[in-house]
């Protein structure tokens, strides 16, 4: 499941506010900013969050997973042509 940071990070490398997080998620941007506040959301909306991102091109780093820092991240994967 990806953390706060990831999601805020992720919306940023995309130029994305809440409100197109929720559209793409297809949830109410009250969901998305209460999960960026660290206020309880259902695990199917987070999960939606996620896919939405990773939909759009972002490829989460999990805390251990090889990355050249090591530290949980998020990373910009080009969309195929």
């Amino acid at each position: 499941m990806i953390s706060i940071e990831q999601c805020r990070a992720a919306r940023s490398l995309l130029d994305w506010s809440a409100q197109a997080l929720a559209n793409a998620a297809l949830l109410g941007v009250a969901t998305v900013r209460r999960f960026e506040s660290g206020s309880f959301v259902q695990a199917a909306s987070i999960a939606s969050i996620e896919r939405a991102l990773s939909e759009a091109g972002i490829t989460f780093i999990a805390a251990g997973e090889t990355s050249s820092e090591g530290g949980e991240g998020v990373r910009l994967t080009p969309k195929p042509e």
